[in-house]
């Protein structure tokens, strides 16, 4: 077996970048979602009362005037879609933000809106930040439906919290974790961020132990990325993505990897672990998605879109004009590339389910054998009965490839659309 690093830039880079492709999105309005098997819902809450300067996400500072703005407007996207949506079937609804919770009374609003006008029954799965979490909220969003949490920790350690911005302390997240399994949901989820600015491996490690010792259900980590447009970003006068040290993160990864396992925990994604027979929290891997609120995207299968940035802009154009800012077609070699990503990045790619969503004049294997027969040789996937599993080694070389392309493309998408709410083009 060869080892990965050393097909790392000759081989794999090689086939990747040979295979890059740009796209162009343009302003247009695509057709109403057609392909409405297994729809995910995402919808986003732009604001926030405390702004984090690392964070990426398009995010406004919380006034009462302009989210009931927003409200009115999100109901009403959620009316133009409502007709073409009735013989959909909806997974579930995602709610991201910002701080979602940050308006309750508008949330809950918004969810029962959501459940009334398109028949939504699936689960409900929301961000939550710790300052946000008094046990009356709580309650209400479990009485609303919600059945998974994802909790914004970042760091149990006050000196790393302040160091990023945040406006909770550690006790404060651990505590609102605690009160988060009294009430009971399917699935609670931690974030926390690693390799942060002169964080140590010693106070990671107090941090994956505090998470863990709380009798969370699922644990989540991501580096802490510069990009470019985030307030931390333009301070640091970063002009990419700057990726900590390699030997930071695996110090990082390879505790957490092993007291997770320890656990009982099995790794779910790239950087998630969670037990099993739980409900997998994720925001990203859905195939298919409709975005509701101001930055927004949806996958709809024949069309990748996005939402205008700007709270603003995306009230001021409805209920007349759809709030779409850029789009561009998805032919069907781009969604299996998009399908193929999420599955690598979930450690799991289901040849049954490719065949499935492509049909039976395709196969796994005949769209990227290469690719496997490649990664199998640097060790970094295993074939099965079942489709290919990927490897701890695998898993690593995801995070890198994701530093080297995806979030390329995230900077160009966003950064173009946080400078103007009605972008002439961006090119990915």
């Amino acid at each position: 077996m060869l080892p990965a690093k050393s097909l790392w830039k000759p081989v794999l880079q090689k086939w990747i970048t040979g295979r890059v492709r740009r796209f162009r999105m343009v302003p247009s309005i695509p057709p109403f979602p057609s392909k409405l098997d297994s729809l995910g819902l995402y919808l986003h809450v732009p604001f926030c009362k405390s702004l984090c300067p690392f964070c990426p996400y398009n995010r406004v500072a919380y006034e009462k005037s302009s989210f009931e703005r927003y409200l009115t407007a999100v109901l009403q996207e959620i009316d133009i879609h409502a007709p073409h949506l009735r013989s959909a079937e909806f997974s579930s609804l995602y709610i991201g933000g910002g701080t979602p919770t940050v308006d309750l009374t508008g949330l809950m609003r918004i969810i029962s809106h959501l459940r009334s006008s398109l028949d939504f029954r699936g689960d409900i799965c929301i961000e939550l930040h710790p300052a946000h979490m008094d046990e009356d909220d709580l309650a209400s969003l479990k009485e609303a439906g919600v059945t998974m949490l994802s909790v914004g920790v970042e760091s149990t350690t006050d000196e790393l919290l302040q160091r990023i911005g945040r406006n909770h302390s550690g006790k404060e997240a651990l505590d609102a974790l605690g009160r988060a399994r009294r009430v009971g949901f399917d699935t609670i989820n931690a974030d926390l961020m690693f390799a942060l600015p002169d964080q140590t491996v010693d106070q990671w490690r107090h941090d994956v132990l505090a998470v863990l010792d709380q009798g969370v259900d699922q644990l989540s980590t991501y580096p802490m990325f510069t990009f470019p447009y985030s307030d931390h970003g333009r301070e640091v006068r970063a002009r990419s993505v700057q990726r900590p040290r390699d030997s930071t993160i695996r110090a990082m990864l390879r505790f957490t990897d092993q007291e997770c396992i320890d656990r009982g925990f099995d790794r779910c994604a790239v950087w998630s672990w969670n037990r099993p027979n739980t409900g997998k929290f994720s925001s990203i891997t859905r195939h298919r998605y409709l975005g509701f609120g101001p930055s927004a995207a949806t996958m709809d299968g024949d069309h990748f879109y996005v939402n205008t940035f700007d709270v603003d802009a995306y009230a001021d154009c409805l209920p007349a004009h759809r709030p779409v800012a850029l789009a561009m077609e998805v032919d069907t070699r781009l969604e299996m590339a998009y399908w193929l990503y999420w599955r690598v990045y979930e450690l799991f790619v289901p040849a049954a389910e490719f065949d499935r969503l492509f049909g039976p004049e395709e196969s796994l294997d005949s769209r990227f054998g290469t690719l496997f027969s490649t990664a199998r040789a640097a060790g970094m996937a295993e074939k099965t009965s079942d489709g290919y599993v990927i490897s701890p080694a695998g898993a690593y070389w995801i995070h890198r490839l994701q530093n080297e392309y995806s979030l390329n493309y995230i900077n160009r998408l966003w950064g173009t659309c946080r400078r103007d709410p009605w972008p002439a083009k961006a090119v990915l």
